[in-house]
């Protein structure tokens, strides 16, 4: 037996694994996806070429991304056994939780559930990219009482997205900001919901009930919840007068606040930018400034005060609020985007798999008699 190597509580610092796919560079503040900078993909491609990038590690050519987009588009309906199985949910179910009992409907329906091979699997990837928004809008409307929209060919996913939650497309510019965060949400290398993803994988289970377990890892406020918290917590400062007073409060009362610091990041988050960009954007689109004021002044206050700098979640909250999302559906707009690294993650696990299967110390009662 080799030698057993006790970890740190979290596995904080730990390298388990290698990756082609994404890498964070913590002293440059920069995130790369497959060699590319995200600053520079946020400026020069959409969430579909990036998407794209993420399984094939190359952006497509304009022939490539056509076929990709074609694809999606042609899998973006979902059955009616599934629309009636949303119906029967609890309307107050998580959209979570419905997404994730939903993404185990499309593998029970899957003939090719335990066929793994490279092509299949994608293929399952490229199904799941494009029912996702649906079953996550299907929800929504089930949630508020009215009918399920149909996915429109004619639009973007993005674009068709707010059209199947809302029965409308709003401006170009609150669609591209929402494509940017897309963009910004797709990858990160070794997080909560990605490294399950991968132990599920190992285990040689379906990639369904990969990606269902990673939809529960992220699910949780210290992961991808958190963009939720974070809107609640501007709720509750409530307007521009009250926000320094109230982070200070906090600070002096040693609380967590939600959206700041990062395990990995110590200069600030690399994908903030352009997030708190974007959000800008839709505040000055919508009307609704007191919300990125708000967020501008408790970053103020805690970098000044703490150096604790936001990450992505800080910004992302108030721009879907105000794109018009509820609350409860901002963690399974990450998902959208989050579906494209979850699935390059477990088609490289498969590639050259072995079992994660780690040891515990056990700190119980010795051998003892009943």
């Amino acid at each position: 037996m080799s030698e057993t190597i006790k970890a740190p509580k979290g596995l904080a610092g730990v390298i388990v694994d290698t990756t082609e796919i994404s890498k964070v560079i913590p002293e440059l503040s920069k995130l790369i996806y497959r060699g590319y900078l995200v600053d520079e993909l946020v400026e020069k491609c959409d969430s579909d070429q990036v998407a794209y990038l993420m399984l094939h590690g190359e952006l497509p050519t304009d022939h490539q991304l056509a076929h990709f987009v074609s694809k999606e588009k042609e899998y973006r309906s979902i059955s009616d056994g599934l629309l009636k199985s949303i119906k029967l949910y609890p309307k107050k179910a998580h959209p979570m939780d419905i997404l994730q009992t939903a993404i185990s409907y499309l593998g029970m329906e899957d003939d090719r559930l335990w066929d793994d091979d490279h092509d299949t699997n994608y293929d399952k990837f490229l199904r799941m990219y494009a029912a996702i928004p649906t079953i996550i809008a299907a929800g929504y409307r089930h949630s508020i009482g009215e009918d399920f929209i149909t996915p429109d060919p004619s639009l973007s996913r993005a674009a068709n997205f707010f059209n199947m939650c809302f029965g409308e497309v709003p401006a170009d510019g609150i669609v591209k900001a929402f494509d940017v965060s897309l963009i910004l949400y797709a990858e990160h290398s070794f997080n909560a919901s990605t490294f399950t993803t991968r132990v599920i994988t190992s285990t040689t289970s379906d990639m369904y009930s990969a990606i269902a377990g990673g939809v529960g890892a992220l699910k949780g406020p210290l992961h991808g919840g958190a963009n939720e918290q974070v809107m609640y917590m501007l709720q509750e400062v409530g307007s521009p007068d009250q926000a320094k007073a109230w982070m200070e409060d906090k600070l002096a009362k040693k609380a967590k606040v939600m959206g700041f610091g990062h395990r990995v990041y110590r200069k600030g988050d690399s994908r903030v930018p352009a997030m708190k960009k974007a959000m800008h954007d839709v505040a000055e689109l919508t009307g609704q400034k007191d919300w990125a004021k708000i967020s501008d002044i408790l970053e103020k206050t805690m970098v000044d005060a703490k150096g604790i700098h936001p990450n992505l979640d800080f910004p992302a909250g108030p721009a879907y609020y105000m794109m018009g999302f509820p609350i409860d559906l901002f963690t399974p707009i990450f998902v959208i985007s989050r579906i494209s690294g979850w699935a390059a993650h477990v088609m490289e696990q498969r590639a050259n798999n072995r079992i994660i299967r780690p040891l515990s110390e056990y700190v119980g009662h010795e051998l003892r008699e009943i």
